[in-house]
């Protein structure tokens, strides 16, 4: 078992808290007999990792954590071995308990994480460190990678295709009375805790109505499966269930409104904490009520925009997309280029619905920063097609743009889009379809498991974050097969 060596203490008697790195340890060479090596990929894999900027960039924000972390403290689980944990997680979709648990297990990922003989950090160490990588983070360190890529001859930056996707967040299908139900469950624990804190538990201010919520929720529910000649009766059933489920929810609000001020002349963390839960939930499930009330009471049809479909991730959005296969998705709109190689070269969450179109002149200026020079192809489909966006491609200096125009076309655009070099660029844009379902289904981005806008930017840029890597890896190892 190594010491970890760094700087100078900047205090005398106390050492650094934020490790680099633990000493080398080879673990293959402790156990010869068993002549544990690297798969050519993970090997390949480990050289890119090694990469200074990447490490340098994941350390400043690992820095944050608290005000003196680079100066004192208890010495951390090292910035390489966090940064290989991650990687690893999301290369094999796991969890945070499994990455602890697997990596524990197998002296391959050990030496592939940089542990040594040192313990795996527990599962929760390694989430509260991940929560410290920011956005713009993410953004650079995918920048670094397409650098590292292009370095190695994985892309030229050739060729540029553009496709949008949805990746939902971790919520049930939302129904008014369920998030009703749900603001009812959220408040009275709340409240109950708020009285833990208080002692003051046993008053009638404290009442749990969940129990209550439950039941009218569940009778909404099945008087919207009747159909046939009960269907009406059912229907005006539904209104009046509605009414009470509407004054159990007020009624918790107005628990919570006087537990709050209660709260507000409490002291101490947890009293603090309590209160911030409180303040944070009241004006959600009052949006939900004044939806609710809207919609069912009032008939008003209420714009997805305006809609909240979730109390525990108030960021998801409604999104329509004409899909028949998901007519409806919840989550968040995710914007991909892909470069020739393979390589996802920019991702961007888009906030609610937006259209597609405006994002091209922004993909082709990524592109220009990125690779020196625009791409010789840049291909969409149809929901980027506007005469500004072709206008706009043709000024940056693109020989052949591939973007279908949507609706009946003049037989000069006919014409055009029959041509040779159009067609190979439509071709080419089609692999786009793939590689979202790759993301998906290989590195998670089907559904995002964190929490909160911050985690939806965390789970999309690292799950991309080790396609990439994974994507440069299998390349280089072909090149030097070939």
């Amino acid at each position: 078992m190594g010491v970890v060596t760094h700087a100078k203490p900047v205090h005398e008697g106390l050492c650094l808290m934020l490790r680099d790195r633990y000493a080398p340890v080879q673990l293959f060479d402790l156990v010869p007999a068993l002549k544990l090596r690297f798969e050519p990929e993970l090997a390949e894999l480990d050289r890119l990792l090694e990469d200074e900027q990447l490490f340098q960039q994941v350390k400043a924000d690992l820095a944050r954590r608290r005000p003196h972390t680079l100066q004192t403290g208890r010495p951390s689980t090292p910035v390489e071995v966090i940064l290989r944990l991650l990687v690893v997680q999301h290369l094999y979709q796991w969890s945070y308990e499994q990455v602890e648990r697997f990596v524990n297990d197998s002296l391959v990922l050990r030496q592939f994480c940089r542990l040594g003989l040192e313990p795996v950090p527990h599962d929760t160490t390694l989430l509260r460190w991940a929560n410290l990588i920011q956005a713009e983070t993410l953004h650079r360190l995918l920048d670094r990678v397409t650098e590292l890529a292009h370095s190695l001859k994985v892309t030229r930056g050739r060729k540029l295709r553009i496709d949008s996707t949805v990746v939902e967040t971790t919520i049930h299908h939302p129904s008014d009375s369920s998030l009703l139900a749900d603001g009812v469950r959220v408040l009275s624990r709340l409240v109950r805790r708020a009285g833990d804190v208080l002692a003051r538990g046993s008053e009638a201010l404290f009442r749990d109505r969940t129990r209550s919520a439950k039941r009218l929720m569940r009778r909404i529910h099945a008087s919207a499966a009747v159909v046939g000649r009960g269907a009406a009766t059912a229907a005006a059933e539904r209104v009046n269930l509605y009414r009470r489920l509407l004054e159990v929810t007020r009624a918790s609000l107005r628990q919570a409104e006087a537990v709050q001020q209660l709260l507000k002349a409490g002291a101490g963390d947890t009293v603090q904490r309590v209160r911030a839960q409180v303040e944070h939930i009241v004006p959600l499930v009052q949006q939900v009520c004044a939806q609710a009330r809207r919609r069912v009471l009032e008939g008003e049809a209420i714009p997805a925009a305006d809609k909240l479909v979730s109390l525990f991730e108030p960021h998801t959005a409604v999104i329509r997309r004409g899909k028949l296969s998901t007519p409806t998705e919840f989550g968040a709109k995710l914007l991909l280029d892909e470069v020739d190689g393979g390589l996802v070269s920019r991702s961007a969450i888009l906030a609610g619905n937006p259209p597609d179109a405006p994002q091209l002149p922004v993909s082709l200026d990524h592109h220009q920063v990125q690779f020196g020079h625009p791409p010789h192809v840049a291909a969409a489909d149809r929901a980027f097609s506007t005469t500004d966006n072709e206008h706009y491609a043709a000024q940056a200096g693109v020989p052949c743009v591939a973007i279908p125009k949507p609706g009946k076309c003049s037989a000069q655009r006919r014409a055009w889009e029959q041509r040779p070099a159009f067609r190979r660029a439509a071709r080419f844009r089609a692999g786009i379809e793939g590689r979202i379902s790759v993301l998906k289904r290989a590195f998670g981005l089907r559904r995002c498991r964190y929490h909160g806008q911050a985690g939806m930017e965390r789970w999309v840029g690292l799950g991309i974050l080790a396609h990439n890597l994974r994507q440069i890896s299998r390349s280089v190892v072909a090149q030097r097969a070939a």
